[in-house]
């Protein structure tokens, strides 16, 4: 096994630049990534990551080197690696494997290359590296103290390994905080996503009708953008309370079946199989763009619309068009593949720092406490400090209660 697989070594020096300008951006991490080199928290532990291969998700991986890790890192998402990050951070000495445009035989082949690294620590995101190792790797177990895992579709999916009492080491739900699910989720994803759009298509929002499919903190981040961008928004749920919210918002909600013939443009955002089905596309206007934003391919039924395509023609880099029987043309992003990563860069660096420092405070703790097989949600005082670290970095100040605040507050005595 090679120490490394990318696209491209040479280049390592742009991927150099990329992950350092994403460094400016990621205060609140780099002040982490200082303590961790005083302290060494996690000194002469495997690590073994499967991230998008990103300049911010290497500022995490040099972050958890500082603190004392050994890490091996592969990609995902076949779509979402910077091939000139991977090549730099396999010139910096990081077992890593990945690069864009993986084939379903490499993506597998290089999440057992991180297994075989045999990590005391996974981080995950989507749950694949989980997964495979209680499927096929159960005797690492005994030696892995836990993992973290980063995205809702993962969480999704530890749950249900606990309702069938299948998970073996326990998990922390970094995707929990509020500092990744209030800010990474609903603002990260809600500016990505229509980064990943645009660049895919290059079409103008004002005045189009955007249906957002899935009104969780992703879905209502995109509708927010999307209208701020001039566009008619609309909201398909299968949840009374987030449909409601969305109404509240000021958004119109119906059922998908009654959106299909007014939509332009329809994203995904449930972490869900088949939300958008072949049924539905036939009923789509001509002309309808269609892209998934929720962590696997399979929240549009993308192998469906290939087998009942009369033609697919690629359009552009990220963009295929599809044509059906009824005459009708279907317009794809990004292969159904989550499109902020695949056609754009991500998240912001700035919002990924929280999400970071989530997982880099997630490994210390799993380090310092011993913990059930469960999926455990960090204490809010180290959401806390991530907060505090942010602002720190902005620049900003806030109050702080004074002595009598803090006595009324934690007394019942008091009243009218």
């Amino acid at each position: 096994m090679q120490d490394y697989e990318v696209k491209d070594i040479t280049l390592a020096n742009q991927g150099v630049k990329q992950i350092e300008w994403a460094a400016q951006h990621m205060k609140s991490l780099m002040k982490i990534k200082e303590r961790f080199e005083n302290e060494k928290p996690l000194d002469g532990i495997r690590i073994g990551i499967a991230l998008h291969v990103t300049k911010e998700t290497a500022n995490l991986v040099r972050t958890l080197m500082a603190g004392g890790a050994e890490v091996a890192i592969t990609g995902c998402n076949p779509l979402s690696t910077q091939d000139d990050v991977a090549a730099a951070l396999a010139k910096e000495g990081v077992r890593v494997w990945a690069y864009k445009g993986e084939t379903n035989e490499d993506y597998y082949r290089f999440l057992n290359n991180v297994i075989n690294f045999k990590p005391q620590i996974t981080i995950d995101d989507g749950c694949d590296l989980v997964s495979e190792i209680h499927m096929k790797h159960k005797d690492l177990i005994p030696g892995i103290i836990g993992g973290c895992e980063e995205t809702t579709t993962g969480i999704i999916r530890l749950k249900a390994m606990v309702k069938d009492n299948a998970l073996l080491y326990p998990i922390i739900a970094v995707n929990d905080n509020k500092t990744k699910h209030l800010l990474d989720n609903y603002y990260g994803t809600g500016q990505s996503t229509i980064d990943g759009i645009i660049r895919a298509t290059n079409i103008l929002f004002a005045g189009k009708t955007v249906v957002v499919v899935g009104y969780g903190n992703c879905g209502k981040g995109f509708a927010l953008r999307a209208k701020g961008m001039g566009a008619n928004v609309i909201v398909t749920e299968v949840d009374s309370f987030r449909a409601l919210q969305a109404k509240y918002d000021g958004f119109e909600v119906m059922p998908i079946e009654k959106a299909l013939a007014k939509g332009d443009i329809y994203c995904t955002f449930t972490g869900n199989k088949h939300v958008i089905s072949t049924e539905h596309m036939t009923k789509m206007r001509n002309g309808a763009i269609i892209a998934n934003s929720g962590h696997f391919d399979i929240e549009i039924d993308v192998k469906g619309l290939r087998k009942m395509a009369q033609g697919v023609k690629q359009i552009r880099t990220f963009l295929e068009e599809y044509q059906l029987s009824n005459g009708k043309k279907i317009y794809l992003c990004a292969e159904g593949r989550l499109v902020n990563l695949a056609a754009a860069e991500g998240h912001p660096s700035e919002v990924m720092a929280t999400s970071f420092c989530g997982q880099a405070l997630a490994c210390e703790y799993l380090v310092k406490n011993k913990l059930e097989n469960e999926v455990i949600k960090l204490p809010e005082e180290i959401d806390d400090e991530i907060a505090k670290l942010q602002l720190e970095a902005m620049g900003v100040e806030i109050d702080k209660l004074t002595p009598e605040q803090v006595k009324y507050l934690s007394s019942w005595r008091e009243g009218t």
